[in-house]
């Protein structure tokens, strides 16, 4: 999925990514979407859970090019 906001978090460890997301959330307009890729496993809960806690859409888990698990998110508010 081609994301409006690629975000490389590669090797930074929880929370880094999700602060990362939510610091840079509001550089897309509502409707778009963010991509963080990651190699902290702990992602694969932390970005559901801000997402839920948030009020976006989680949209689930894909690899980057390299592999690296990619979570992409839809900004709602």
């Amino acid at each position: 999925m081609t994301a409006d906001l690629e975000l490389d978090c590669r090797g930074m460890v929880c929370p880094l990514p999700v602060i990362e997301l939510g610091k840079r959330i509001g550089e897309v307009e509502v409707g778009g979407t963010v991509a963080v890729a990651t190699t902290d496993a702990a992602a694969a809960h932390d970005v559901p859970a801000w997402c839920r806690m948030r009020g976006h859409d989680y949209l689930g888990e894909e690899p980057a090019d390299d592999g690296v698990p990619r979570y992409l998110v839809r900004r709602l508010v």
